[in-house]
């Protein structure tokens, strides 16, 4: 609003006669509709513009309120229309107030001097000595702080993506703090430095000082009873509530964190769920859950992870600081009481049972389970793979993401096989068939990075590795040929053909995003040219490798497909397709009866141990009944059956369809 006026003479004696004050009533200026009606015990100083003061707050309970100054005090502030501030302890200090604002018994909110609201914040990850600062702000995604974190041999990429962040912090510092539209502040104490986005709800925050709560209409921030932040930047839809206090954090989109749970110098992405615990120095990609009050993280790389109470990691067997960290890959989950000394690395989708202090490194052979017993660690390879617990999670990440903000930060992939998983099987196959090469067939157990793998365990590996990798390109291909008519082996040879070379050689999980690791190098070189040069630039990159997913991993799917399988792109024929497709089946389906038995355990007499309690049997069969239900009409066993039904006649279809061809 442009067309302010100044007060006039009578509008000034009214407020006189509501006990108002000012230093000079001359700086203040008021919309053209504005009355003085609803303004009492208002003291005033420096600039100060007002809007008009109509319509009512409804409060809890029924209770209303005029909108207007009650009891307040305001310096160079700006107040948008139909506000109500009632009851400011001190003061708000250098702020522009949006319309509709609702706030009553804070103690003091104010600006001191030039602020880029915790833009800019350096973050020590992962190791707590630094070395591996992350510079928070707005607009953070996992995968750009993922890079900064990580590329720290590239020296000329991280000083580019410092000047781009700190360009951007510089530019959206300002000695005057906003609080948007709709916004509730109520019972709080200290808010300084705080930028406050739209629709933000603030009820009974302890202190929140130089930060930003990124909160819009779509997706609304709230923060609740007893919280502490310093240092700090809050992503849209989140909420941080119960006593949770913070310090040097960025907190992603749609977090939860309450219960008293406790941070420093962490980041957390999409959709994280902490309460209870502790973090310390931790990168929390999306879909990290802790709820445990007993369970600490500390110094470690996770996504898509469930700690179990009591988990525990150290990095204190150090001489020169706590230098040392590890990784859990992607969908990697530790049960209770487990505990793992860094430095170490653990393999996606991995299952950690008990503790484990010998730095074992299993990132090449996922979907294992990392067991101790008598003080020493075993690898079952790819046991995970036939799990229940595995698929169940891979079906509820999507429907668990919360995010209701059109503009998403973080682009994520739930895909549970892909380039980035399948190609670490192809490496654990050979690890596997290498080992038993090397120490015999026969040998009761083999090593592997500080970890003991028996001769069974190793054996059904490489036939679960196998599994999974006929089933994603047996999918691949089938996907690829889906809806066309062929009439010859050479249409079917031209159909195969990938779109782009883009996709070929590693893959890499950058915290949530699966892509080829030569495009997150072109960005990288990019980043260091100077061709990227502000923070939106670089999202775009990421969000276009993202949108891109299936047009890339088909590419490096066809080059996997023509070596493993032993053929040549010239003279592949339906004949080859049909028996990929045949073997396929045989590994989804194999796959399937996997997970109906494992999922058949859960239904079994010792599962039913707990239920009825005083009665017989047949009284305890049934009140598991009545509370897990029956195991043929449990909905992922329905799922699982109807799975088998689907893909044996999607595999037919597409044997049928290109049949005619074979000779």
């Amino acid at each position: 609003m442009n067309d302010y006026r100044k007060l006039t003479a009578q509008e000034i004696q009214l407020l006189k006669e509501h006990s108002c004050t000012a230093e000079n009533w001359a700086d203040i200026e008021v919309a053209p509709d504005f009355t003085p009606d609803y303004i009492y015990y208002t003291r005033f100083s420096g600039k100060v513009r007002l809007g008009v003061f109509e319509g009512e707050f409804t409060l809890a309970g029924g209770m209303k309120k005029h909108a207007g100054l009650y009891h307040t005090t305001l310096h160079n502030v700006t107040v948008g229309d139909h506000c109500c501030i009632e009851n400011v302890k001190n003061y708000i200090a250098n702020y522009i107030i949006g319309n509709h604002v609702f706030i009553e018994n804070v103690d003091i909110i104010l600006v001191d001097g030039k602020s880029r609201f915790g833009n800019g914040v350096e973050v020590a990850v992962l190791n707590e000595t630094g070395g591996r600062e992350v510079m928070i702000h707005d607009r953070l995604s996992a995968h750009q702080a993922y890079i900064m974190a990580l590329y720290r041999h590239r020296p000329v990429l991280i000083e580019r993506m410092k000047d781009i962040i700190e360009k951007y912090a510089e530019e959206n510092a300002s000695e005057m703090g906003t609080i948007g539209n709709h916004v509730t502040i109520v019972d709080s104490g200290y808010i300084k430095n705080v930028k406050i986005g739209d629709y933000c709800k603030i009820e009974g925050a302890g202190r929140l000082k130089n930060g930003s709560l990124n909160s819009n209409e779509h997706a609304p921030i709230h923060m609740g009873y007893g919280v502490v932040c310093d240092d700090f930047i809050i992503s849209s839809g989140s909420h941080v509530e119960d006593g949770t206090m913070l310090t040097r954090c960025f907190i992603g989109q749609a977090c939860h964190l309450g219960h008293n749970y406790s941070a420093s110098d962490s980041l957390f992405f999409s959709n994280c769920q902490e309460e209870n615990g502790e973090a310390c120095a931790i990168f929390a990609g999306p879909f990290t859950v802790t709820h445990h009050k007993s369970t600490l993280l500390i110094a470690g790389m996770f996504s898509f992870m469930n700690a179990g109470s009591g988990s525990n990691q150290s990095n204190h067997m150090y001489k020169l600081g706590p230098i040392h960290q590890g990784a859990m890959e992607r969908g990697a989950k530790t049960t209770s009481d487990s505990y793992i000394l860094w430095p170490a690395k653990v393999g996606a989708f991995s299952l950690v049972m008990g503790r484990h202090v010998n730095h074992s490194d299993t990132s090449n052979l996922p979907f294992s389970y990392l067991i101790e017993q008598q003080n020493n660690s075993y690898l079952i390879p790819g046991v995970n793979l036939k799990s229940v617990g595995t698929i169940r999670d891979a079906q509820k990440w999507p429907r668990r993401d919360k995010r209701k903000d059109p503009f998403k930060l973080d682009q994520i992939n739930y895909n549970l096989l892909s380039p980035y998983t399948i190609q670490k099987m192809m490496k654990g196959c050979k690890i596997l068939k290498d080992l038993r090469k090397v120490s015999g067939e026969t040998s009761e157990m083999y090593s592997y990075q500080s970890t003991k793998i028996k001769n069974s365990s190793l054996n059904n590996g490489i036939g679960y590795y196998e599994t999974a990798i006929h089933k994603f390109l047996g999918n691949s291909i089938i996907k690829r040929l889906e809806e066309i008519r062929f009439r010859s082996d050479e249409e079917i040879r031209a159909r195969l053909v990938p779109d782009t070379e883009i996709g070929l050689g590693d893959w890499v999980d950058v915290s949530g995003l699966i892509a080829p690791k030569s495009e997150i190098e072109r960005l990288m070189n990019d980043i260091e040219s100077g061709v990227l040069t502000n923070v939106d630039q670089i999202h775009e990159r990421f969000a276009e490798m993202h949108r891109n997913y299936y047009t890339y991993e088909w590419t490096w799917a066809y080059e996997k497909i023509l070596d493993y399988y032993g053929l040549q792109a010239d003279s592949m024929t339906a004949k080859d397709v049909i028996a990929i497709v045949k073997q396929w089946q045989e590994s989804v389906v194999g796959l399937d009866k996997m997970l109906y038995a494992d999922a058949k355990k859960e239904f079994s007499l010792s599962a039913m141990t707990g239920f009825g309690a005083d009665g017989t049997r047949e009284e305890k069969e049934q009140d598991f009944e009545q509370v897990r239900g029956v195991f043929e009409s449990n909905p992922f066993v329905t799922a699982v059956l109807q799975h088998i039904e689907v893909k044996t006649a999607l595999g037919n279809e597409l044997i049928e369809r290109i049949s005619p061809l074979v000779g």
